[in-house]
């Protein structure tokens, strides 16, 4: 037991420096059903009464029902739009690419900037709900 807690113990020595923080985490996991299902979440509610609102997509939705989730990216990029935001990539096992003014930022830093253009602040409880 004790040499399995020293190979531990090493192992995290030597990776410690290695960790990444939330900033690189979402550049290295993006892209996902997932990361497309929130995106409807947080645009449906940060929308909300705007021609541009897309329905919420949970991600069985979009990984069960693919015949209609051309229609679903389509909303969910024109929301973006709305909101000054590109995205490219979506709802692919790439990453989603999001771009303000010619510029990759991350999924975060494009939902501050699409609550700054929209006037609203939104906490996650907000959107994301069962």
């Amino acid at each position: 037991m004790a040499k399995e807690m020293n190979k531990t113990e090493k192992m995290r020595k030597l990776f410690a420096d290695k960790a990444l923080d939330t900033e690189q985490m979402e550049n290295v996991a993006g892209g996902t059903i997932q990361e497309t299902a929130d995106d409807s979440r947080f645009l449906n509610v940060l929308l909300q009464g705007h021609p541009a609102q897309p329905d919420r997509y949970g991600k069985a939705k979009l990984a069960v029902d693919y015949a209609n989730n051309e229609r679903r990216y389509a909303e969910i990029r024109n929301a973006w739009k709305a909101c000054g935001v590109c995205l490219q990539s979506i709802g692919t096992s790439k990453e989603n690419k999001y771009y303000i003014g010619g510029q990759q930022v991350t999924q975060s830093q494009a939902r501050q900037h699409a609550m700054k253009v929209m006037g609203k602040q939104l906490n996650y409880s907000d959107w994301y709900w069962g």
